[in-house]
C-alpha cells in the first residue's frame, strides 16, 4: 500500500468515526408550536423548586472551594441556562457541585503559591475544562466511562465527604484563623491542625450551628417536601444575622459572608497573551483534566439514572459537550467549574419538569436573584452579610453525609473482591492524596483489575467425535501420547493477554511428543500489535525447535490483522503456495469445523502420516473458575 493510499484510508476511517453518532454543536431548541401551556406550567413549577435549592447550594459550594460567593452563584445561573441548549437530557441541571468544589480547594491547598492568583487563574482553568470536555465529546470519550467502575465514584464521594466535613469544622468551631490552610489538603493534615487548634474553640458559632441544624432536621422530619436546606439557611440568617451585624452580646464579631456588587459581576476573561500563560496552563492541566473527567462521570451517571426511569435515550457524548459549553459560558461570566448536580437534577425531574426549558428557567431565576443581591449591595441592604458562616457550615456538613451512600457502599464491599479493593483504595487515596490525583488513582486501580480479568484467554479442550464433528470434551482419565495438539483459543487477545497466551502455548510445546500445534482462533478477538508480535515470537520459537504452528478457524478480522502486520508471510514459511499448501485456514460460517479438519490434514502431511495421535489441549484453570 502506497503512502497516499494509506493517508486516504486513514482519512476515510476518521470521517466514518466522526460520522457515527454525530455530535451536534448547534443549540437544540425544539419547535415552539409544540410547547404547550401544560409543559410551561410543569417546567415553571420545577424551576421554582430547583432555584430555592440552587442558590443556597451555589453559596455553599463556593465556600467549600474557598472562593468568593460570586463564583458559585454565577456558575449556578449561567451553566444552568447554557447546558440544556446542547444536552440530550431534559432534566440535567448543571452548576457547582460538592465533589468538584472540594477538588478545587484541594488543588490550591497543596499549591499555596497559586492561591493569591485564584481570580486570575480560575477563568483559565474553567476554559481548559471546557476545551477538554468538548474535545472529549468529539472523540466520544464518554463512551469509555462505562469501563470505570462505579466503585470508584462511590469511594471518591465518601472520601470527599470526610474531607468536606472536616474542613467545615473550622468555621463551625470558630477555628478558621488558627488553622494553617496549607496543611489541610489531606485528611491527616486536616485532623492534625484541628486537634492543635481545639483549645481555641469558640462556642458561639457552635451554638449558631446547632440551632440551624435543629431547624434543618425539623423540616426534614415534619415537612419532607419543603426545601429544608434553603429554609434553614434563611431562618438561621434571620435569627442570628442581625445579632451579628449589630454587635449584640457575644454574637458581635462572628463571621458572615460579604455581599457582592455589580462591579464584581463584570466578567474576567483569561489573558492568553501574557508571558506566563503556558506555565499556568501546565500547572492547571492536571486539575482541569480531573474536573472534566469527574464532571462527565457525574453527568453520565445522573443522565442514565434518570433516563432509566423515563425511557429517554441518554447520549453521553452530547451531554459531555454540554458540560464543555456550560464551563465555557461560566468562564466568560466569571464563574467556577460546572458539573452535573444529582440533587438539583433529581429535584427537577421529581418536581414535574417536562422539557429542557425547566433548567433554563432555573438559571434565569437564579440570575435574577444574583442581580437582586448585587442591587442590595448598592442600596446598603447587604443581604449576604446576614448569613453566618457557622449556619452554612453545619448545613454543608448535613448534606455531605448524603454522599455516604451506605446502600451503594455495602454493594461495592460485598459484590466482588475487586469492587471491594477499588472502593477501599479510592477512599484511602482521597484521604492521602490531593483529590485531583486521588480520582485517577481510583480509576487506575479499577482499569487494572478490569484488564486482569479481560486479559485471560481460555484454552479449551476439543476433539473429533465418532461422527467426525469437533466438540468440547471433558478431562480424560488416560491420554495417549499425542503428536498433534489442537488448542482452541477463546477470548480477547489484545495487549493485556498477549504474554499469558504465549506462555500457555510454550508450556504446551514443552511436551517432547508434540510436533504440530493447531491454534483454533475462531473465538479469538481483538488482536493487536502486541498479540501479533507474541504470535510471531511463538512461531520463531517453534521453528527453532523444529515444530510446526498452524492456524485454523481464523475470522476475516483476524486474517486482516495478520496480513496488514506482515506476520502472514512468517506463518506461511514452509508452505508451497504454488502447490496450494497453507499454514492458515479461514473459518467457514456454514461449517466452522472444516478449517480445523483441513489444518489436521496439513499437520498429518507435515508428519508424513495419514493418521496421528491427537491431543486436545486441556486448561484446568477454566474448569477451576
Amino acid at each position: 500500500m502506497s503512502f497516499g493510499h494509506f493517508i486516504a484510508k486513514a482519512f476515510r476511517q476518521t470521517r466514518t468515526f466522526f460520522a457515527t453518532e454525530k455530535i451536534d454543536f448547534i443549540p437544540r431548541v425544539g419547535p415552539v408550536s409544540a410547547y404547550s401551556r401544560e409543559k410551561f406550567h410543569g417546567d415553571l413549577r420545577a424551576a421554582m423548586n430547583v432555584t430555592l435549592l440552587a442558590l443556597p447550594q451555589a453559596i455553599a459550594y463556593a465556600a467549600i472551594a474557598g472562593l468568593d460567593i460570586i463564583y458559585g452563584v454565577v456558575c449556578a445561573s449561567i451553566a444552568a441556562i447554557t447546558a440544556p441548549l446542547f444536552a440530550s437530557s431534559r432534566y440535567n441541571v448543571l452548576g457547582p457541585t460538592n465533589a468538584t468544589a472540594f477538588m478545587l480547594f484541594s488543588f490550591f491547598s497543596v499549591n499555596p503559591e497559586l492561591q493569591a492568583r485564584i481570580p486570575e487563574l480560575l477563568p483559565l482553568l474553567v476554559v481548559l475544562i471546557a476545551l477538554i470536555s468538548m474535545t472529549g465529546a468529539m472523540l466520544k470519550v464518554a463512551d469509555l466511562l462505562q469501563y470505570v467502575s462505579r466503585s470508584v465514584l462511590v469511594g471518591y464521594m465518601a472520601g470527599a465527604a470526610v474531607l468536606i466535613i472536616g474542613n467545615q469544622m473550622k468555621p463551625l468551631l470558630g477555628l478558621s484563623k488558627f488553622v494553617d490552610p496549607e496543611k489541610t489538603a489531606t485528611f491527616f493534615g486536616l485532623v492534625g491542625e484541628l486537634v492543635k487548634a481545639l483549645v481555641y474553640i469558640d462556642w458561639v458559632p457552635v451554638g449558631i450551628g446547632v440551632a440551624t441544624l435543629a431547624i434543618y432536621l425539623s423540616f426534614r422530619r415534619w415537612k419532607k417536601n419543603w426545601p429544608a436546606f434553603s429554609i434553614s439557611l434563611l431562618l438561621g440568617s434571620a435569627i442570628f444575622g442581625p445579632l451579628i451585624n449589630f454587635d449584640i452580646g457575644p454574637f458581635g464579631g462572628q463571621s458572615t459572608f460579604s455581599t457582592f456588587g455589580f462591579a464584581q459581576l463584570t466578567p474576567t476573561l483569561p489573558d492568553f497573551f501574557q508571558r506566563e500563560v503556558f506555565n499556568d496552563i501546565s500547572a492547571l492541566m492536571g486539575l482541569a483534566m480531573a474536573i472534566s473527567f469527574l464532571a462527565s462521570l457525574e453527568n453520565t451517571l445522573m443522565a442514565k439514572s434518570i433516563s432509566s426511569q423515563t425511557g429517554d435515550r441518554a447520549d453521553v457524548n452530547q451531554d459531555m459537550l454540554s458540560i464543555g459549553f456550560a464551563n465555557l459560558a461560566s468562564a466568560i461570566a466569571g464563574g467556577m467549574p460546572a458539573s452535573g448536580s444529582l440533587t438539583r437534577s433529581m429535584l427537577n425531574f421529581r418536581s414535574g419538569a417536562m422539557t429542557k426549558a425547566a433548567p433554563v428557567f432555573t438559571g434565569a431565576f437564579t440570575l435574577t436573584l444574583v442581580i437582586l443581591i448585587a442591587w442590595s449591595r448598592e442600596t446598603g441592604l447587604n443581604i449576604l452579610d446576614y448569613i453566618p458562616k457557622a449556619s452554612l457550615a453545619i448545613l454543608v456538613i448535613a448534606i455531605s453525609f448524603s454522599l455516604f451512600n451506605v446502600h451503594q457502599i455495602r454493594i461495592c464491599l460485598r459484590s466482588t473482591s475487586d469492587d471491594a479493593v477499588v472502593i477501599i483504595f479510592t477512599f484511602l487515596a482521597t484521604l492521602l492524596a490531593p483529590l485531583h490525583v486521588a480520582i485517577f488513582i481510583g480509576v487506575a486501580i479499577s482499569i487494572t483489575l478490569f484488564l486482569r480479568k479481560a486479559s485471560k484467554p481460555y484454552l479449551t479442550e476439543y476433539e473429533f467425535n465418532e461422527t467426525g464433528e469437533l466438540r468440547e470434551m471433558g478431562e480424560k482419565k488416560v491420554r495417549p501420547i499425542p503428536a498433534i495438539s489442537i488448542v482452541h483459543v477463546e477470548g480477547d487477545l489484545f495487549f493485556g493477554a498477549a504474554e499469558l497466551f504465549r506462555t500457555q502455548i510454550q508450556r504446551t510445546v514443552a511436551d517432547p511428543a508434540i510436533k504440530v500445534i493447531i491454534l483454533r482462533l475462531k473465538n479469538a478477538r481483538h488482536l493487536d500489535a502486541t498479540s501479533v508480535m507474541a504470535l510471531e515470537d511463538l512461531v520463531h520459537f517453534m521453528r527453532r525447535q523444529n515444530l510446526h504452528l498452524l492456524i485454523s478457524g481464523a475470522t476475516k478480522d483476524v486474517y486482516k490483522v495478520l496480513k496488514r502486520s506482515g506476520i502472514l508471510e512468517t506463518l506461511q514459511i514452509g508452505a508451497d503456495r504454488k502447490q496450494g499448501e497453507s499454514n492458515i485456514f479461514l473459518t467457514m460460517p456454514s461449517n466452522p469445523n472444516i478449517s480445523t479438519r483441513d489444518a489436521l490434514r496439513r499437520a498429518q502431511h507435515l508428519l508424513g502420516t495419514k493418521e496421528a495421535d491427537i491431543r486436545i489441549f486441556y486448561d484446568p484453570n477454566k474448569h477451576a473458575n
